[in-house]
């Protein structure tokens, strides 16, 4: 009697835990729903681009693997011929903003109704310096941004630039990630844009992610102690000097979207899972949703009401103060991207770290994640310390086959 009871309760278990995995992914993996929606506004002429007509015709394009973290935002792994690729398609519901989520309108059914019928290139230019002013600044080489948003709308490089072609581009010009793979083209950060359709768009595939740090069931996890489970997260890094590599990538990240080309962004989930790397060993963002033009941010968060600080924080590092006489938070963030930066590779750069350089690296990773209020404020203790820590390590391994 006692075996079958066991045997019973094993069963019952077994099943409730195959029925919450199965609820949570045909919750969360809608990616199939995001390709009939794209594909239909495709067919009916309301929308084009570089990845349609293997999407939608050819059928070459194929979702594989689920990744999705956030039903609104579908990620999957994909093949397009002989390109191994991540595909991002989202999913549409009622606009508004939330900054326990994401700082992105969010879509309604007539999201691809901008630009409307009769929208000459030149007052689609114009939308589209608007639009990039409006989230990042008034910045001095907007235009140049604007042509190559520009040459990225005319997917199929015949020289002109089809209405639904344009309205792809601006539905794809919302979203924070899209805007951030623009600003960095031209650096080894962001993974390149391979293709669109619509707000579905494909990039590049990063080999290995996330940062560090191993996946375990749910039911593993609750009983494992916190220390041993940071522990954990590190036993499968790559050698030092490769870590060494890829910690400076981070840094130059963190140099590359404060004040860069085309203004500041914020840095709002650095995390491991947000990085990951190639064959090189160069850091590339896995997931740039949380990573924000600054004055977008500012503007957002001095509208929310607050009682006490922790009601002034957007991803999981971006906190500001809350201001009791106006119950409404303050624009400047409390830590720099630097010392977020700095925090997510303590653990991950001093493990096996040489004899003599550990302890100084210790030392300049404790002053870097010690530093407060926004890096304008302190923008010589800031670049101090990033190049402080960037000499370090590639002075360590400049001599080596891993730099």
């Amino acid at each position: 009697m006692k075996y079958l009871f066991f045997s019973w309760l094993t069963l019952f278990v077994g099943s409730w835990i195959v029925y919450v995995e199965y609820s949570s992914y045909t919750e969360l993996c809608r990616g199939h729903d995001c390709k009939n929606s794209i594909c239909d506004k495709y067919r009916k002429g309301v929308i084009d681009g570089s990845a349609c007509s293997s999407l939608c015709k050819k059928e070459t394009l194929y979702l594989g693997k689920c990744f999705t973290a956030k039903p609104n935002s579908q990620v999957y792994s994909g093949s397009w011929g002989d390109l191994e690729g991540v595909i991002k398609c989202q999913m549409e519901e009622a606009p508004h903003y939330d900054l326990g989520s994401e700082m992105e309108p969010r879509k309604e059914a007539l999201v691809f109704n901008k630009p409307t019928k009769g929208t000459s290139v030149e007052k689609f230019r114009e939308m589209i310096l608007n639009h990039l002013k409006a989230k990042v600044g008034d910045q001095a080489n907007l235009a140049d941004l604007a042509t190559q948003v520009l040459s990225i709308t005319d997917a199929n490089k015949d020289g002109h630039i089809s209405l639904p072609e344009a309205r792809s581009t601006w539905a794809l010009l919302q979203l924070n990630e899209f805007l951030l793979a623009l600003v960095l083209q031209d650096r080894e950060h962001t993974p390149k844009l391979l293709g669109f359709c619509g707000d579905l768009y494909v990039m590049e595939k990063v080999p290995y992610s996330p940062l560090y740090g191993i996946s375990l069931p749910w039911i593993i996890e609750m009983w494992i102690p916190a220390g041993l489970r940071r522990s954990m997260d590190q036993w499968f890094t790559p050698s030092w000097p490769h870590k060494a590599k890829i910690s400076i990538g981070l840094l130059e990240l963190v140099e590359d979207v404060f004040h860069g080309t085309f203004g500041s962004f914020l840095m709002c989930d650095v995390s491991a899972t947000s990085f990951g790397y190639n064959d090189r060993h160069d850091l590339k963002v896995m997931d740039a949703r949380y990573i924000v033009p600054e004055a977008i941010f500012q503007e957002n968060i001095r509208q929310k009401r607050c009682d006490v600080d922790e009601d002034c924080l957007y991803g999981a590092d971006c906190l500001t103060s809350c201001d009791l006489t106006k119950h409404r938070c303050t624009p400047e963030v409390t830590r720099p991207n630097l010392a977020k930066g700095c925090e997510a590779l303590k653990d991950y750069i001093l493990r096996g770290a040489p004899s003599d350089v550990k302890e100084e690296l210790e030392k300049q990773l404790y002053a870097c994640i010690a530093l407060k209020g926004s890096a304008e404020q302190m923008e010589i203790e800031h670049s101090l310390i990033l190049n402080n820590l960037k000499t370090l390590l590639w002075k360590k391994i400049s001599h080596t086959k891993d730099s």
